[in-house]
């Protein structure tokens, strides 16, 4: 015999009287599966709590992120695509910019400004994942030149966080061009003797790699960030054998010599402010 004995059968909560969980009030991580509340997520960084695992940020938490009170100076903050060759595959290249424009908030894969990182005067170009992959098109390769040139007149550092897919190929020759351009722009940079810190971030891919993202005076990148030209699968696909575990992740670069350092996401302010330190003539922080 039971304890207990149910005098009443079914679910008797009137649905007037249901409550719903707002839609995004959970984040469960990809990596350990472990679920918070999306606001200690954000709260964190949107690193786990848990195994570490390091979500896309986009540039207003990065911005929010590196720069002293979160104030910056946006460069060219309307700039977007033409669309000079009028692409069209399954749908028009211009409804694909309105359509990520509508849903992200942002006119291309790319923003660009200036402000004060940890009292360092620097300038700051960081990728959007969430715009068409990241992928670089002439407003990405415009708005890089832009900073470059900004941080030849003020004398000051240039910093960029990559996040790409690689080429956009809406844009065919004219995306492929934008290597080309931002690796002359970081010459001039060089030649000045002013710092360059490429920060790789997941995933960094494509004509985006093979350009101004590992040019950096330091390149360093976030923990297990694949970082890559042609995908693990294609690669494989191509030598036909199986590849090294953690092939283009952020610490198999790493122990290789391609990356300089692996910094987390908590820690990389302060990182960027002794490496600028430590390769620019600037006064200590007292």
């Amino acid at each position: 015999m039971g304890w207990f004995k149910r005098i009443q059968d079914g679910i008797t909560t009137k649905s007037t009287e249901k409550k719903e969980i707002p839609e995004g009030a959970w984040y469960q991580c990809p990596n350990c599966k472990t679920v918070v509340t999306s606001q200690q997520h954000a709260e964190k960084g949107h690193v786990c709590h848990y195994c570490g695992h390091h979500d896309r940020l986009g540039s207003n938490g990065y911005f929010e992120l590196l720069f002293d009170d979160g104030k910056f100076r946006e460069i060219a903050p309307k700039m977007t695509s033409a669309d000079p060759l009028g692409f069209q595959d399954t749908k028009a290249y211009k409804d694909r910019l309105v359509a990520a424009q509508k849903k992200t908030n942002l006119e291309d894969a790319l923003r660009t400004a200036s402000g004060d990182l940890d009292g360092i005067p620097v300038v700051v170009s960081c990728m959007d994942f969430s715009f068409i992959g990241g992928s670089m098109g002439s407003v990405v390769g415009e708005k890089i030149a832009r900073g470059i040139d900004l941080a030849l007149k003020k004398g000051c550092p240039f910093i960029c966080i990559s996040k790409s897919g690689g080429a956009r190929m809406m844009e065919a020759g004219l995306s492929l061009m934008q290597m080309a351009k931002t690796s002359a722009k970081l010459s001039l940079l060089s030649k000045a003797g002013l710092p360059y810190i490429s920060v790789l971030t997941d995933p960094t891919t494509g004509g985006v790699t093979a350009s101004f993202a590992m040019l950096g005076d330091l390149n360093i990148a976030e923990p297990n960030a694949l970082i890559g030209f042609a995908g693990p699968r294609v690669v494989k696909e191509t030598i036909g054998k199986d590849l090294p575990e953690g092939f283009q992740r952020a610490e198999f670069l790493l122990e290789h010599g391609f990356l300089d350092a692996i910094v987390e996401r908590k820690d990389l302010k302060d990182k960027l402010a002794f490496f600028l330190r430590a390769m620019y003539d600037v006064p200590s922080k007292t």
